[in-house]
């Protein structure tokens, strides 16, 4: 998983679940503590996500991750870029699939 799709998943889980924990992203993401931290930290500096102590929590730790709206802009040019690549895999693997098909059945 490269950076920018590393920044997505966690865009995505933290638009759903604010209060997610750095762990429970790391879990949610089979990644390393280390890793989602560094994917947190880049979002933070990048300025597309912002973090809020939430109030009622009897845990002072505790943060909410929220998306600003240049991480909303950002999350929507991500996506972008992930499908129009994943279209684009999902065509030669077609392709190529349709190309071993006919070499099996000409055989």
């Amino acid at each position: 998983m490269d950076d920018e799709d590393a920044y997505l998943e966690v865009m995505r889980l933290l638009e759903a679940n604010p209060q997610m924990s750095q762990r429970e992203i790391a879990a949610a993401l089979g990644v390393s503590l280390g890793k989602a931290n560094y994917c947190l930290k880049a979002l933070l500096d990048k300025g597309w996500l912002k973090m809020q102590n939430f109030q009622g929590s009897k845990n002072k730790l505790a943060y909410a991750y929220l998306l600003t709206p240049k991480g909303i802009i950002e999350k929507s040019e991500i996506t972008a870029r992930f499908l129009q690549k994943k279209m684009h895999e999902y065509e030669h693997l077609r392709s190529l699939i349709e190309s071993l098909q006919s070499e099996v059945n000409s055989k």
